[in-house]
């Protein structure tokens, strides 16, 4: 069984999470207060930052937000994207956190990315360090290949540590996690927060229609899902969606989510508006016949052996 996160007051994390990338960036404070007060309406009690966020912008405003609630919402952020994963760098990023955030504790501290050039001592038993002071309470890392991840599971042991959650990429054209990630994690009892569940808004349909985001202001989404067949699979959402009367996001939202491992897809927006059919997702029960039919929409990729013929 995967980690069930909890909130200070063992209030359970709900079964999406909320990213505050946009905060501060594309959403400014009043967007982002009215985002934050409908997935609490929801009942949303997970919340996603990173210390590179808007250039802090993001952990500042999630700050200002949490208030009186703070003992039943699960909080967490990144630290080390830039700067390498050395001992100096995970504690100054950890303590201007706490400080943006206005928290004693951080619920989760993820390592936003593998540093390759910093032993994985350093950086675990750097949150070893953290965690024995109170300053965090579970142990996260965004980013990492199953072999870096079963690789920090076993470094962290040497610590009295456990890798708590694992941040990758999953979405319906971005089916990686699918081959050693989640089964990984279910495996050895590692919660899954995938990140973009919605392309980089490409699986909206909006890119379809000419509309702008991501996609198009940004080089590295732009590449990342620069495929035709992405575009066909994103085209071929919105047909299902038509026709089962619910919007794409939703059907990509709860897609992600039915994976057998369980995982918590991280949702994000722009606007209350742009949020609302994400949020939708989590009361959409997927039947398992449409869940094929949104597979089908794009590769399912090899096994790790590459043994496709054992695949069931």
């Amino acid at each position: 069984m995967s980690t069930h996160l909890t909130s200070p007051d063992g209030t359970p994390a709900s079964r999406l999470a909320f990213g505050t990338m946009q905060f501060g960036g594309n959403a400014d404070e009043a967007a982002s207060r009215a985002m934050f007060e409908a997935c609490i309406d929801a009942e949303i009690t997970h919340f996603d930052t990173a210390y590179v966020y808007t250039k802090g912008a993001s952990e500042t405003l999630l700050g200002t937000m949490i208030g009186a609630q703070r003992e039943r919402l699960v909080i967490a952020t990144k630290a080390a994207y830039d700067g390498g994963a050395g001992r100096d760098n995970i504690l100054q990023s950890c303590e201007v956190s706490r400080q943006r955030l206005q928290l004693d504790t951080l619920d989760v501290l993820y390592m936003h990315r593998f540093d390759p050039d910093t032993d994985l001592h350093e950086s675990l038993e750097t949150f070893a360090e953290l965690k024995a002071k109170g300053h965090i309470r579970y142990i996260g890392v965004s980013n990492f290949a199953a072999w870096q991840v079963m690789k920090a599971i076993r470094i962290a042991a040497e610590y009295d540590l456990s890798i708590d959650i694992m941040q990758p990429m999953y979405n319906l054209v971005k089916r990686q996690a699918e081959v050693e990630i989640l089964p990984m994690c279910a495996d050895q009892g590692v919660a899954c927060a995938p990140y973009s569940p919605l392309g980089g808004g490409l699986l909206t349909g909006k890119y379809a229609t000419g509309g702008s985001g991501r996609l198009t202001s940004d080089d590295r989404y732009a590449k990342r899902y620069g495929h035709d067949w992405m575009h066909e699979a994103a085209q071929g959402l919105s047909q299902i969606a038509e026709e089962v009367g619910t919007a794409p996001e939703t059907l990509a939202v709860a897609w992600a989510a039915a994976h057998p491992a369980g995982p918590t897809p991280i949702i994000s927006a722009r606007s209350t508006e742009q949020l609302a059919p994400s949020l939708a997702a989590l009361d959409y029960v997927l039947p398992e016949d449409l869940y094929e039919r949104l597979s089908a929409l794009s590769p399912t990729p090899p096994p790790a052996t590459d043994r496709i013929e054992e695949q069931a």
